[in-house]
């Protein structure tokens, strides 16, 4: 059996499993992501959607844009996951709602143009 990730939301109304993997991560620190989320910057896990799966609940979807829809915790408001338009073939999680973010360090920074300006990158 193959290690598996696993995450969810803070209330445990919606958990989530994927299989290890050297997953693309990032920050992120556009504005919508710092909007939905109330925090400076997301940090963002890219999951192919195929791999992912609900274990446990399911979220309620928000459309954040014309080009994609977050997903978060009904009960507890916590933020989960975002899927984009651009790139369907993926679900983007937050490393945060993993089980064990700090073994998961994001590898870059996206849309520091729009990082707040007291924010040390």
């Amino acid at each position: 059996m193959s290690k598996r990730i696993e995450g969810g939301c803070f209330c445990g109304s919606v958990r989530y499993k994927f299989p290890f993997n050297n997953y693309p991560s990032a920050n992120c620190h556009c504005s919508m992501c710092r909007r939905l989320s109330g925090a400076p910057y997301v940090s963002w896990m890219s999951i192919p959607i195929v791999e992912f799966e609900y274990s446990q609940g399911k979220p309620t979807k928000i459309t954040s844009s014309s080009h994609g829809a977050r997903y978060f915790c009904e009960h507890c408001g916590s933020p989960l996951v975002c899927i984009l338009d651009e790139d369907p073939e993926n679900i983007y999680i937050t490393i945060c709602s993993l089980d064990r973010p700090q073994d998961f360090e994001p590898k870059g920074d996206i849309y520091t143009k729009d990082s707040l300006p007291w924010l040390k990158i």
